[in-house]
């Protein structure tokens, strides 16, 4: 497989069952262009966890940290953060406990947003000033499923508003990618009131928070699907597709990577650690792309 796409031969890659991740690829390859789709998440996935030892924003904290944010909030919404992210990424918790954990603190973020009385007109300048970053390749990324009229479809925890932005300003939002993510709410007078229902967290980004939106029943005949996400919620992301005939699981796995190695290789098919860009996944869509 690493003659046809060489790019997975890199020291940052780990795949527990080679054999059948050559399988599925071989199989995304014949099935065609006219069945494949992209399923992915965006936050620390599309976007980068780090860059020069320093991490890299998420599209909550881009707003958190922003000049839209008085002092007092900045640091509310750090003290939630403290407290309920360790929860988020501790293997020894159930789905089960996080669950109602990460809905209290979506919603008590939102809450707090809501009362900055932040204008829908900062927000490009907001994004502009911050530190956000695409991973490296993603303009390849981004072009290469656009020019073969693959469907991408971004689910993500982040802030809606915020992520489009960074796609638009980075000139790859194009006609094939759709994003479900928790959209903000605005008055006439363009101040947020309030946040779109449904709330989507870490871990119910499946099935339920999508229903209404038939997106994938659109799509029914896309039934080849590349899955990109960072954490172990993002692994439902494609529950909603109606018929999966291949399913290529890729998980980058960015923080705490001794620790969560074993979680990953048993839940993805190819994990990519501490790797900031999307060299592999460009170099599969290459191999099934070219004709």
């Amino acid at each position: 497989l690493c003659l046809q796409v060489p790019e997975l031969e890199k020291a940052t890659v780990r795949i527990r069952q080679p054999e059948r991740v050559r399988e599925i690829i071989q199989s995304l390859r014949e099935q065609g262009v006219a069945k494949l789709q992209v399923i992915s998440d965006f936050d620390m996935t599309l976007s980068r966890f780090g860059c020069n030892g320093r991490r890299c924003p998420t599209s909550h904290n881009i707003l958190d940290t922003s000049r839209v944010i008085s002092e007092d909030g900045k640091k509310k919404l750090k003290d939630l953060l403290h407290y309920y992210y360790p929860i988020e990424i501790d293997p020894n918790r159930t789905l089960e406990e996080k669950c109602p954990l990460m809905v209290e603190w979506w919603t008590k973020a939102h809450e707090l947003l809501v009362q900055q009385k932040i204008h829908k007109s900062d927000i490009a300048q907001i994004v502009r000033e911050s530190e956000a970053m695409l991973r490296d390749g993603f303009k390849e990324f981004f072009d290469q499923l656009h020019k073969n009229n693959v469907p991408l479809f971004i689910f993500s925890a982040g802030i809606g508003d915020i992520l489009e932005e960074i796609i638009r300003q980075a000139n790859v939002f194009y006609s094939n990618v759709n994003v479900v993510s928790n959209y903000m709410d605005f008055n006439d007078d363009g101040v947020l009131t309030h946040f779109k229902e449904p709330l989507i967290h870490t871990y119910n980004k499946n099935n339920t928070v999508l229903q209404g939106t038939g997106y994938f029943q659109q799509l029914s005949t896309r039934t080849s699907i590349i899955l990109l996400g960072d954490s172990m919620g993002d692994l439902t992301m494609a529950d909603g597709v109606p018929s999966v005939e291949n399913i290529l699981k890729i998980g980058f796995l960015n923080d705490k990577v001794e620790e969560r190695r074993g979680k990953y290789l048993d839940s993805y098919d190819i994990v990519l650690e501490s790797d900031e860009t999307l060299d592999v996944v460009n170099g599969i869509l290459r191999y099934i792309l070219t004709e």
